[in-house]
């Protein structure tokens, strides 16, 4: 019997934390593609963000991938309408953040919209956002949205294409170890 709870501690402590969340960075892109006509759809809804956690502002992260932004507004093909980025942790249960940008007006803004993350061999990818025309009474009266499913490699810039509308992301891990160098030789 001594040796079973023995056994069993040490199966405890061994075992790998598959269940655990680790922290990652999120970085994203929203890009307008101006050779595609915009595709306006039903005003969206008031409850945008149901069920998502807000980024907090200590979440928030310089953007890396201000290079990519620079070709795209270079570029007349793209116009970028937010770049952001921030950590949070994932894990393989699905965890729904909502993202914004511009002046709130009655709970609606610019862009809005959510990303639903889930951890697995790759990173399960739903994101959902609107791209809003507001009039001068702050009421939202055309929308643009892009909704779109994928899985993502992490460490990776991935491209969620919704025609008119793109998404560039990239998923970095915080606590992976970063991958050894290649050697320049290798011996004989």
């Amino acid at each position: 019997m001594r040796l079973f709870r023995l056994l069993t501690l040490l199966t405890t402590l061994v075992a790998p934390t598959a269940f655990a969340d680790d922290l990652y960075q999120i970085e994203m892109i929203l890009v307008r593609q101006n050779a595609v006509p915009a595709i306006v759809s039903r005003a969206a809804p008031e409850d945008w963000a149901a069920g998502a956690q807000q980024i907090r502002p200590e979440s928030l992260r310089t953007p890396s991938l201000n290079g990519e932004v620079e070709k795209l507004t270079a570029s007349n093909e793209y116009t970028v309408l937010l770049h952001k980025a921030w950590q949070q942790n994932l894990g393989e249960e699905a965890s729904k953040v909502a993202v914004s940008d511009g002046q709130e007006q009655f709970g609606q803004f610019p862009i809005e919209g959510t990303l639903n993350l889930k951890l697995g061999r790759f990173t399960d990818v739903d994101a959902d956002f609107w791209v809003n025309q507001i009039d001068a009474n702050g009421m939202v009266t055309a929308s643009e949205r892009l909704k779109q499913e994928s899985h993502t490699k992490n460490g990776q810039l991935n491209f969620l294409d919704n025609g008119h509308l793109g998404l560039l992301i990239k998923i970095t891990s915080l606590t992976a170890p970063a991958p050894r160098p290649v050697p320049e030789q290798i011996p004989d």
